[in-house]
């Protein structure tokens, strides 16, 4: 490492040897009612200053002399000092993990598969639930077909009261259900 190294560790400019520039995280200033999105961007910059680091810090190990000693231990400081910043900035972030992502990530897998699977296990379920819904909707348009056939002034006289009371059917039809729901309950069927 040369002088030229050594002296833009202190001040965190830019350099040869995989100096980067220094960010700051001031936990002082926030609040406990900050911006949770605000809170994982200090978290993300927290982790990248944190990893900028590590690379300074493998590069001055791997290249080690006497007199890279010092620059050393200020980087070890860097380190220390950030991963504490990174600490204390993460308690503000509550964000829960699936388990089954860790899995995943622990079976050295892509956490991107985990989403994937539950996006295509809800749009199945939809496209179940869409063709139940189609299959009795089908049904209504077969039954009252065929009721038209067989009863057709009655057919035209539930279709008058559907039409002008629909809000009130889906009530009435509701209070229905649920008396017998209760009366069936009681009677332990």
């Amino acid at each position: 490492m040369d002088s030229s190294q050594s002296s833009t560790l202190g001040t965190g400019g830019s350099g040869g040897n995989g100096i980067v520039s220094s960010q700051t995280n001031d936990t002082r200033t926030a609040t406990p009612n900050d911006d949770p999105k605000q809170n994982l961007t200090q978290v993300i910059n927290s982790i990248q200053k944190t990893l900028g680091l590590l690379h300074q810090l493998y590069l001055t190990v791997s290249s080690f002399n006497a007199a890279s000693q010092l620059p050393l231990l200020q980087r070890l400081n860097s380190l220390v000092s950030e991963l504490d910043n990174m600490a204390k900035l993460s308690e503000k972030c509550n964000i829960q993990v699936p388990m089954e992502v860790l899995n995943l990530i622990d079976d050295g897998k892509n956490p991107d598969e985990f989403t994937r699977d539950v996006l295509n296990s809800c749009i199945a379920k939809n496209q179940v639930t869409k063709g139940k819904t189609d299959a009795f909707k089908s049904l209504r348009k077969h039954l009252l077909e065929e009721l038209e056939q067989t009863f057709p002034d009655e057919v035209e006289s539930y279709r008058e009261i559907r039409a002008s009371s629909a809000a009130c059917v889906f009530g009435f039809c509701l209070q229905v259900i649920l008396m017998e729901r209760a009366q069936s309950l009681r009677l332990g069927m």
